[in-house]
């Protein structure tokens, strides 16, 4: 149902907002992959094929702590793009830190929120954690077809963002490359609850909100330019656009009617679930640009939105997805999880190739600082023209 401002009706909630909330503010996901920018130092025996982690260089809990400074920092890890001539290696790292990483999981929830999880469900998330992308591993590694994947996707140069080359020159799989389960999420609970509270916190440190509102003021069309209309999917209390940014119409979706009547920005606002309702209450050709800030690794159904996007975007209209490496790791999918950010990255654009009717997605990676606040990371594409 969309509401217009000033609207007094019944408060209906329902999932995804910009601004994650729950029980606690997101946390950089404690993990074990392989990715450059990831928080967590590796160490690689390459004699022996082994690669174990060291130290948490990142995050927003004491137990991310940071090392001493009179300690001596191991080396970064590769990306996913500069293991591709070893996808063995890369398998083997996956296939050992699994078993760590769900257990580092566990103990980084706050114990008196966890939400419930039924007995089968530890056994089950252990074994589709990232099913599909460590299988796609295994057939490289022996040489079998899919030799082209978005391991080989991109070969960074030193002192680029492999972020902003795992979508260059891509060659993407003949068929969408994921499974099922890979959207599985480690809470199964009713998302509607989960976001029922209202919370008007921010998810992403100050610095990475300056640099997306940045972004923002450069991609977006000038502010009251006539005919425009713009929607914020996964929307809450705040959009991060430019200050006094305005258009005629900037429609507001979210899991959250408290949250959504508090954005300043928007003119009306749709109370949605879209992993329960992927469709969108909008006329095709609707928007010029539509924006997701740091929830669509919350998407269960991501193509279904994706064809949506592309129906409701006028031609040439604008699609900016834009993540962290900060969410809540219990409702985040799998194969999110499970991976690392220049592999989220590919992960977005996959969605938007496989969706069809997008140009070539573009990933920018507008980090403010590196290694020291939070990476903020954009993939973006344009609605073809018929």
């Amino acid at each position: 149902m969309r509401h217009r401002r000033g609207s007094n009706r019944a408060r209906t909630t329902g999932v995804h907002s910009s601004q994650r909330t729950s029980q606690t503010k997101p946390q950089s996901i404690p993990r074990a992959d392989t990715s450059l920018p990831l928080r967590r130092a590796w160490r690689h025996d390459a004699s022996l094929g082994r690669t174990s982690s060291i130290t948490h260089r990142h995050g927003g809990t004491a137990s991310h702590s940071r090392p001493p400074p009179n300690r001596r920092r191991p080396p970064v890890p590769p990306s996913m793009a500069t293991l591709a001539p070893r996808p063995d290696l890369l398998l083997v790292a996956l296939r050992r830190s699994r078993a760590r990483t769900l257990r580092a999981r566990a103990a980084a929830a706050p114990r008196a929120r966890r939400p419930p999880v039924p007995p089968q469900a530890a056994r089950r998330v252990f074994l589709g954690l990232g099913a599909a992308f460590v299988d796609q591993l295994a057939r490289m590694a022996s040489g079998g077809a899919p030799s082209r994947s978005f391991v080989a996707a991109a070969r960074p140069r030193q002192g680029v963002s492999p972020v902003e080359q795992i979508l260059k020159d891509v060659e993407w799989p003949d068929e969408f490359p994921f499974k099922p389960e890979d959207f599985s999420r480690f809470d199964e609970s009713s998302d509607t609850e989960f976001y029922s509270a209202p919370r008007f916190v921010t998810h992403i440190d100050d610095q990475a909100i300056r640099a997306l509102t940045k972004y923002y003021s450069q991609a977006l069309p000038p502010s009251n330019t006539p005919g425009v209309a713009i929607l914020d999917m996964c929307s809450s209390w705040v959009s991060h656009y430019p200050a006094g940014y305005k258009q005629e119409k900037i429609v507001g979706m979210g899991m959250n009617e408290d949250e959504l009547k508090k954005n300043p920005v928007l003119t009306e606002y749709v109370v949605q679930d879209l992993n329960l309702n992927p469709k969108l209450p909008f006329d095709d050709n609707t928007f010029d640009v539509i924006t997701n800030v740091v929830s669509v690794d919350y998407l269960t159904k991501p193509m279904d939105v994706f064809k949506e996007m592309r129906r409701i975007l006028k031609p040439s209209g604008l699609a900016i997805m834009s993540f962290s490496n900060r969410c809540f790791w219990t409702k985040a999918i799998s194969i999110w999880t499970s991976t690392g950010d220049a592999d989220h990255a590919w992960i977005v654009g996959a969605y938007f190739h496989y969706a069809g009717g997008f140009e070539p997605p573009e990933a920018v990676d507008i980090s403010p600082n590196p290694g020291q606040t939070d990476p903020m990371y954009i993939v973006c594409s344009r609605k073809k023209i018929a």
